[in-house]
């Protein structure tokens, strides 16, 4: 992830955090976690606000969490109530230790140069039979919004890259954004096994 795009998180935490921490994403998350056994370990990369790490605790799985804004973090790890890495996607260097990943509109800020590598670090760090969520902004290309860079994906796009980082797509969905007023934004959902 660019400073830019950290930088962004880091001055604008408190609105980001009020802004999704409510977003209702249990149709996504419920698809993911019906494909991972009882009392599964998550990691939730770059989990924002930190809601969907407090719901898979919820669901008793072991979850681990991070973000690299050292200002989301703090209102993250309250919220869930215990501690959330402050970590980059380049730090990643688990092996073999998580039945499930899940990178909500995280990964979309990785350069599309190192996007093969950090894939590359995640399959790694899923158990063989392992499955990772994640969820683009639905395009082509890198854009740029407001002060933040993104790297979007489309229905088809998706799947070369996450079959050249070694996953098996198992599941591939467009959906709107279910914040209030972002109904005409567009994401792509995709869920590859290990």
């Amino acid at each position: 992830m660019n400073d830019s795009n950290v930088e962004y998180y880091n001055k604008n935490a408190d609105s980001f955090f009020e802004g999704s921490v409510a977003a209702d994403m249990s149709y996504q998350r419920d698809k993911f976690a019906s494909l991972l056994p009882k009392n599964a370990r998550v990691l939730d990369v770059g989990c924002g606000s930190g809601r969907d790490s407090k719901a898979f605790m919820d669901l008793g799985f072991d979850v681990i969490s991070f973000d690299a804004s050292e200002e989301m973090c703090k209102r993250a790890s309250a919220y869930i109530g215990r501690e959330v890495l402050n970590m980059r996607f380049e730090e990643i260097s688990f092996d073999n230790e998580f039945d499930g990943i899940w990178a909500c509109a995280s990964l979309l800020h990785v350069s599309k140069e190192k996007l093969p590598e950090i894939l590359g670090k995640l399959r790694a760090s899923l158990k063989d039979g392992g499955v990772m969520y994640a969820s683009f902004k639905y395009g082509d290309g890198v854009k740029e919004r407001g002060e933040r860079s993104f790297i979007d994906f489309n229905e088809k796009s998706i799947v070369p890259v996450m079959e050249d980082a070694g996953f098996t797509v198992i599941g591939n969905e467009v959906t709107h954004d279910i914040r209030p007023g972002r109904g005409d934004e567009i994401w792509i959902n995709v869920i590859g096994s290990n």
